[in-house]
């Protein structure tokens, strides 16, 4: 009952080795556009409104600010066009950063982004709880924290299903939004279009009276705060650029496309509601959004006094429509955030388990983080969207000014290669000082506002990265010495390979790399059961994970590799003087796979014990259990069940690694005895003592 009720809510599910699987879950521009162009689309419902209200008593500037709107969305989106070009596996300010200036830039840019994501998610649901409830009388506002909960529980389901599906059922809802608000924005031009000459009047004694009680530096003043105040706006602008692993071949093609779709209904959207403030005179008013205040004032200068009927409808389904789309842009959280973890985990910055996919080929693990993370931010700053749009707000242009500052790099790296390079560079200058001002503006004004928040969260990500980093750096290091002595075994003089005799004993070896650690599995076993086993059966599990389902034919580049390295296997037995074969499986589960490979190989060698290696650490903690896998105890669990016998063959690391020359000693001596029990075939061949650490 539990599978089937699993599979009601999740799906099947998806076959790897489908040829067609990446067309089936990738994503044309439009429903990129949906999935990942609504994270921007959807800032117009708080950014214009936070920069209109930001001017106060001199709403004429509303001018300035729409045309400066434009300009900024113009050149951030033409920006990341560039960046598409030349990053076309996705990956966004993360890969960049680190590409360009450094694995510590890009820490930064990487952390930055995990935790903008985390508050995409929650600025997204609570301002879509606001929109919603602007319909409803006051006394209705105590619900908004509760639904907001919801919708992000309702959005991890539909994600965890798989991001092609998720963005299908919300498709609706984000072209009901750009029908209400295209029809209020053009309304309210034609509606005033008979009142232009006196609204430009209004406009123009406004600046008079400006200019001569403020001078041009305070209206440039007011205008650069209102304009940074605002930078909400611009934000999901980036999304695209980390979003290209799931969209349609051609990558390149499809993101720009999604690019230009989503940077003009956002600029359209964004300047036309600053306008339609402007030309309503919409004030801003208690448990109701400047875009709610909007849409009745509309209605009611259509309908006169009074709003039934049509107007009604109109109104509930705007304000539905604004509250839909920005759980649509919270899409952009659980889309990206995850392939920003897999990035990370992928250059040992985070876990490595979380760029493992499920079998619905999603980032299951990145999914559920990224709502934890989500509902801990909701519940901190209690719904209120400004507190989470100024926590949100810092993050983003820290990734923007790093992107742009690489870019700039980039070009210059490259000015002898381009002719036009000037030309190019020029974009990301203007970016990289459009980005970097508000960064700076916002922090002056919002740090003790709560910004402070958020460089804690991102630094303490930082530092939490760095210790994780660091760990993974000593296990390789402990692990790169049995690379450097065994995987340059030498070949035994004289000795003739075996055949294959499948009524013999039979030792399965799980191998998950070809390395020292694999090798020294092989000779473990050939010390501890000297002379039993006749076979040798290689296996291993080529993993599709996120760093490789990129695009179409991964699979059987997998597949070439994993064969690869058991022919590496192959070689190392016939050097020992050992009878071995192979079996391989492409899967996204490798437990489950390699279960799968060892049911079918007892039913050719009926006497077999299955050998798995696990790292085993001399202070065990959970900070160890969290960064490595328990593969190797959970396939013996689950062989053990089945009616196999397997073994788990420990290697252990030490806390404070011996000297590389001691070490290396050691281990010499032993694979010299190990080798030399092989050739004899003696039982002399348990040279460790008990005492003495293991290689």
């Amino acid at each position: 009952m539990f599978n089937w009720f699993e599979r009601l809510i999740f799906g099947k599910p998806r076959n790897i080795n489908d040829p067609g699987v990446f067309h089936k879950i990738s994503l044309v521009a439009f429903l990129a556009w949906v999935g990942l162009g609504a994270d921007g689309l959807s800032s117009s419902t708080y950014g214009p409104e936070e920069t209109f209200r930001m001017l106060g008593s001199h709403p004429h500037l509303a001018v300035i600010l729409a045309l400066a709107m434009i300009f900024t969305i113009a050149i951030i989106s033409y920006a990341y066009s560039r960046i598409i070009e030349h990053f076309p596996i996705g990956g966004g300010g993360y890969v960049i950063a680190t590409t360009l200036l450094g694995p510590k830039a890009g820490l930064i840019s990487g952390s930055a982004l995990l935790v903008d994501y985390a508050l995409t998610i929650s600025v997204s649901v609570a301002a879509a709880s606001d929109a919603f409830f602007s319909f409803f009388p006051v006394e209705y506002q105590a619900l908004k924290l509760p639904a907001a909960f919801i919708a992000i529980l309702g959005l991890v389901v539909l994600n965890l299903r798989g991001t092609k599906e998720s963005v299908t059922v919300l498709m609706p809802v984000f072209l009901l939004f750009l029908l209400t608000h295209a029809a209020i924005i053009l309304g309210a031009v034609l509606i005033k279009l008979g009142s232009l000459p006196e609204v430009a009047q209004k406009i123009h004694h406004g600046f008079q009276s400006d200019i001569s009680t403020i001078g041009w530096m305070g209206i440039a003043a007011l205008c650069l705060r209102a304009y940074s105040m605002g930078c909400g706006t611009y934000t999901g602008i980036e999304a695209v650029s980390n979003g290209l692993a799931i969209m349609r071949e051609p990558k390149v093609e499809t993101g720009k496309k999604t690019m230009f779709y989503m940077a003009t209904s956002l600029a359209i959207t964004a300047a036309g509601l600053i306008l339609a403030y402007l030309l309503f005179n919409i004030e801003p008013t208690e448990g109701r959004t400047m875009n709610a205040g909007l849409a009745y004032r509309f209605i009611e200068t259509l309908g006169g006094s009074g709003i039934g009927g049509w107007g009604r409808w109109f109104i509930f389904g705007t304000l539905f429509a604004e509250a839909a789309l920005l759980v649509v842009a919270a899409q952009a959280g659980f889309i990206d955030g995850p392939r920003v973890m897999a990035n990370m985990a992928l250059d040992s910055w985070l876990p490595r388990r979380l760029a493992s996919l499920s079998d619905r080929l999603t980032i299951q693990d990145g999914i559920l983080l990224m709502s934890i993370a989500s509902l801990g931010t909701l519940l901190y700053a209690k719904g209120n969207t400004a507190t989470l749009v100024l926590m949100y707000s810092i993050n983003v242009f820290v990734t923007f000014t790093l992107s742009e500052m690489s870019m700039i790099r980039f070009w210059l790296a490259h000015s002898a290669k381009y002719k036009d390079w000037k030309k190019k560079i020029s974009i990301h200058i203007v970016g990289f000082v459009l980005c970097l001002t508000i960064l700076t503006i916002n922090l002056y004004e919002k740090f003790f506002e709560g910004g402070w928040m958020t460089l804690a969260l991102t630094l303490s990500l930082i530092s939490l990265c760095a210790l994780i980093k660091n760990h993974y750096n000593q296990v390789r290091q402990n692990l790169s010495r049995l690379d450097a002595i065994l995987t340059n075994l030498p070949e035994i003089p004289g000795k003739t390979v075996p055949a294959l005799n499948p009524k013999e004993p039979t030792a399965v070896l799980m191998v998950g790399g070809y390395g020292g650690l694999g090798i020294h599995a092989l000779l473990t076993i050939q010390r501890l059961f000297p002379n039993y086993f006749k076979n040798f059966v290689f296996v291993s599990v080529g993993v599709v994970d996120s760093a490789v389902f990129k695009e179409v034919g991964v699979v059987d580049d997998v597949r070439d590799k994993t064969a690869a390295l058991l022919n590496q296997y192959m070689d190392v037995a016939r050097r020992v003087g050992v009878a071995a074969t192979s079996r391989m499986g492409i899967s996204t589960d490798v437990m489950e796979e390699a279960e799968k490979i060892c049911l079918k190989i007892t039913k050719e060698y009926p006497r077999i014990i299955v050998f798995a290696g696990k790292l085993i650490f001399q202070k065990e903690n959970l900070f160890n259990r969290v960064l490595h896998n328990d593969t190797a105890y959970g396939l013996q669990r689950r062989l053990q069940f089945a009616g196999l016998n397997s073994m788990v063959l420990p290697v252990r690391v030490l806390s404070q690694p011996e000297p590389t020359a001691k070490r290396g000693s050691m281990i010499a001596r032993r694979l010299t005895g190990v080798l030399a029990g092989v050739k004899n075939q003696s039982s002399r061949l348990l040279l460790l003592e008990k005492n003495e650490p293991a290689s």
